[in-house]
């Protein structure tokens, strides 16, 4: 009884659990979170067993159905619901209108390959193009015309067979009256534009510029342009001279898997070899890899999550998520390294050059200059999250928060520090004649070279180069940065360390964001890892990515209760030679 009140709280004391959810929920500190994640975990509430609704509210139901009935359902199964949801004449002139509307959502939700969502899917575990095809579907159903609408990247997480269904409905708003524009690397959307904007050449410094704007073909012309070098053929990623044969004795193998939609598959993975796992959205690919694979190998490798904080990783630690799945082959690993798009932090303190280790590094120059000797600054000086050497006022953060009231917080640029983290005390220690926070304000590739005779700090900035981010700044806030940044500089920090060739990485989605030329900037690095014997499994829909794996695992056919089955597994070339693979169908056309 004493231990539960302890835990639980008692009159005036709030309970250690209490204080702990508070401490987790509103803590910027990664150490916090990394160690309170793995004690939480979600379960069903005993009294409405997820429904989330009280008992006279499960009470009320529409064609034999209560709504959390229905929102349980799928988008596609929604659809098939109402379609049969009839109404008393008295009411048909309420229900008229009301059922268009849903309707008309629930129709575009399936037309843009969302099908196999369940409404009542929580949002943080949508991926950011679900995300903006849910969002535009919520506008589809007005009517309105005269409407610009700007989409940033919605093709991500699409297979190219859904892509046709995306562009299908956005021809639909624009025939309608509307205008769409599009940001995107997709080079079926880019084709299918009616003017294309291209901005170049390069990232960062070298880019800022209007390379080409005009109709599509008119593009396609401009001789200077590298997407238009990328649409014309003249490059490209290549296909594989030869494919690299696994050892038939080292393989990792699940078997019997029913996580989520998974029908009790039996799946292998060849070690030493570059696997792509593909499918159309829905068909299990993450629950297979993400949910199944990783987790097992973890706990036969008896190692924590990395990013147990995020939502995926605790998710991978809940009861439910896991199957009954059986692994064979794990001893011929020692290391499993995931890299997905969650953040890299919770908070703008938390930068490129912390996560990868390049701070630590530069701190170690700046406290060895002969100034900052004469004043007895170490390296603890140089860091701005204590508080030695950071602005007093803003705490180091380089910014301050307004709270608003009723309007969301705004964010100034600190007016003591402007900006820049550091007191003027610790400003005035200069390296070659920069500051530190004139170094975290460097791009990757000009603290590269300023850093040359570095070889530790080069070779970390290297990393961040080679994944094709030379272009972000050292102290860029973890908040700016875009999900497929966070996912390679987290790759970035893979490769600074030791590679033992006995190294499973899985990666999900990393070419999200990506130009054609960065795709082959990452194939690359993934290439060169398995080069030395690890084993690189990677989630994706990118055909020019699919086409130089080793081994290909297809999932399908379809999505959601459509998919959970193994299509076809092999080569690229195998995969493509299968006519009940979608997959294959627009493989065949990159090989």
């Amino acid at each position: 009884e004493t231990l539960r009140l302890l835990l639980q709280g008692v009159d005036q004391f709030p309970g250690l659990l209490r204080l702990l959810e508070s401490a987790w929920a509103e803590s910027d500190d990664e150490r916090l979170d990394a160690g309170l994640a793995p004690y939480l975990a979600r379960t069903p509430c005993p009294e409405c067993r997820g429904a989330r609704l009280r008992l006279e509210s499960r009470h009320v139901t529409v064609a034999g159905r209560a709504i959390h009935e229905v929102t349980s359902l799928t988008v596609t199964g929604a659809r098939d619901f109402f379609g049969t949801v009839a109404f008393p004449a008295e009411w048909a002139a309420v229900a008229r209108p009301l059922l268009a509307g849903i309707h008309s959502r629930l129709e575009f939700l399936d037309r843009v390959g969302l099908g196999y969502l369940g409404l009542d899917r929580p949002s943080n575990s949508l991926s950011g193009g679900e995300l903006q095809r849910i969002r535009l579907a919520a506008h589809i159903g007005s009517g309105v015309i005269g409407v610009c609408y700007v989409l940033d990247e919605p093709t991500i997480g699409l297979h190219p067979r859904d892509n046709q269904r995306l562009l299908d409905a956005l021809r639909a708003l624009r025939d309608a009256g509307n205008t769409v524009i599009v940001i995107e690397h997709d080079e079926q959307m880019m084709r299918a534009a009616d003017f294309l904007i291209d901005l170049g050449p390069g990232a960062g410094l070298h880019g800022g510029q209007l390379v080409a704007a005009g109709p599509t073909a008119d593009v396609l012309a401009v001789a200077d342009s590298l997407t238009a070098q990328y649409l014309r053929g003249e490059r490209g990623v290549a296909r594989p001279a030869a494919r690299r044969r696994s050892n038939p004795e080292k393989v990792l193998r699940l078997g019997h898997v029913r996580t989520h939609n998974l029908r009790g598959i039996d799946a292998a993975f060849p070690l030493g070899t570059f696997i792509a796992v593909t499918g159309v959205s829905g068909s299990g690919k993450s629950s297979l890899v993400s949910e199944t694979l990783a987790p097992a190998l973890r706990r036969a490798l008896a190692t924590p999550p990395a990013d147990l904080f995020s939502a995926r990783g605790r998710a991978a630690a809940e009861p439910q998520g896991r199957s009954d799945d059986r692994l064979l082959g794990a001893e011929h690993v020692d290391k499993l390294i995931e890299i997905d798009q969650s953040p890299i932090g919770r908070s703008a303190r938390s930068t490129p050059a912390t996560y990868v280790g390049v701070l630590d590094d530069i701190r170690r120059i700046f406290a060895g200059t002969r100034e900052a000797k004469l004043r007895g600054y170490k390296t603890s000086r140089f860091s701005p999250n204590t508080r030695g050497g950071r602005c007093p006022v803003c705490e180091g953060l380089g910014m301050r928060k307004i709270a608003m009231s009723f309007l969301p917080d705004l964010h100034v640029t600190c007016e003591a520090c402007q900006g820049r983290r550091y007191n003027p005390q610790t400003l005035a220690i200069l390296y070659r004649g920069r500051s530190i926070a004139d170094v975290l304000g460097m791009r990757v590739d000009e603290a590269l070279a300023f850093f040359d005779n570095f070889p530790m700090l080069a070779r970390r900035l290297s990393a961040l180069a080679d994944v094709g981010l030379s272009y972000i700044t050292l102290g860029q806030p973890a908040t700016t940065l875009s999900g497929g940044e966070a996912q390679r500089i987290k790759l970035a920090a893979e490769l600074c360390r030791v590679a033992t060739g006995r190294t499973v990485y899985v990666l999900d989605e990393p070419t999200t964001g990506l130009h054609f030329a960065d795709v082959e900037n990452l194939l690359r690095v993934l290439h060169r890892l398995v080069d030395l014997g690890n084993t690189v499994i990677i989630i994706e829909h990118h055909l020019d990515v699919i086409k130089t794996a080793d081994f290909v695992i297809d999932l399908g056919p379809g999505g959601g209760n459509e998919g959970g089955s193994i299509v076809c597994a092999g080569a690229p070339e195998q995969v493509a030679a299968c006519e009940a693979s979608a997959t294959g169908r627009f493989l065949r056309g990159v090989l």
